[in-house]
């Protein structure tokens, strides 16, 4: 199906991007300015912003509770924005209807961002919080069963490094993974996966982007040909959570997020792959308000329930 007219309408509106380089900070105040008020925001019994002690150090964290309850399940989620931009604010919306559809009290995650923190600042800040989780399980009211993971775009390219780091090192607790339109290949070549040239233009991130746009990550010390900045480069896929990935038709990066769940599948994990037809890269952030579009929170509950 074509782009989705309510996409389309944005995408047409959006201005050319500014020449010369980036501003992140000038870009982060941008998004910030977005946000809603706390007034608008989906009521749920509790949010709560905590700093986590962790072996990375002190972590914020922000704790959404759905209802009132003894136990919950947990999600911690890992928000997107190219490593550089995204916070606990920017993606609040998109934690509170994680909790509100799956009934799990959420943990998002405001990991350190490049360029001021370099490799592997936020990826350690991530893999610490979810450690934490489980540390403090009895005191997050945990029921010490579910423990998934959840993120978009760069988001997601943390919660498959997690998992796997976690994997290596012994941990067993995640049960699940969950990727929304992940980033999961940081090699740029053009050629690499179809949908970068398909998408590479007119449906709101461009191909032509990818690279300044990640460009402080990876000049901050994250090499593309590492597994724990490209997670699709592991060799070895076994034994990770059961995952599902959420892959958005015109998006340039939406072969890598196909291409990671037939290896997970080819290695032996229970992965779904779920692909929105009419959406773009970032419409879980952005567009979830369009009936269809907020159906990947009800499938991220089905899947949980599922495994």
């Amino acid at each position: 199906m074509p782009l989705h007219p309510e996409i389309a309408e944005f995408v047409a509106g959006l201005p050319a991007p500014p020449e010369g380089p980036l501003d992140p900070a000038a870009m982060r105040a941008a998004e910030e300015a977005q946000v809603a008020p706390p007034e608008k925001r989906l009521p749920l019994h509790a949010v709560e912003d905590v700093t986590a002690r962790t072996a990375a150090g002190e972590v914020p964290v922000r704790i959404y509770t759905p209802v009132e309850a003894d136990r919950h399940g947990v999600l911690v989620y890992f928000h997107g924005g190219a490593f550089f931009l995204g916070s606990l604010e920017t993606h609040d919306h998109v934690a509170r209807s994680l909790a509100k559809e799956t009934g799990l009290k959420v943990v998002s995650v405001g990991y350190r961002l490049a360029p001021e923190a370099a490799f592997p600042a936020g990826l350690d800040d991530c893999h610490a919080a979810v450690r934490w989780v489980a540390e403090q399980g009895e005191d997050l009211g945990w029921d010490g069963r579910t423990l998934a993971l959840a993120g978009d775009s760069s988001g997601g390219n943390f919660v498959a490094a997690v998992a796997a780091r976690a994997h290596d090192e012994g941990f067993d607790r995640i049960t699940h993974q969950i990727l929304y339109y992940p980033s999961l290949d940081l090699d740029f070549d053009t050629d690499r996966y179809a949908s970068l040239r398909e998408n590479a233009v007119g449906y709101g991130l461009e191909t032509a982007g990818l690279k300044p746009f990640n460009a402080f990550y990876i000049d901050s010390g994250a090499d593309p040909a590492d597994p724990l900045v490209s997670p699709i480069k592991r060799a070895d896929l076994t034994g990770l959570p059961p995952a599902l990935i959420v892959t958005a038709e015109y998006d340039p990066m939406r072969d890598e997020g196909e291409l990671y769940g037939r290896r997970l599948r080819e290695a032996g994990v229970e992965a779904t792959v779920s692909r929105y037809a009419g959406a773009n890269h970032g419409f879980v952030q952005h567009f979830s308000w369009i009936p269809e579009y907020h159906e990947v929170f009800a499938e991220t509950r089905d899947f949980l329930g599922r495994h």
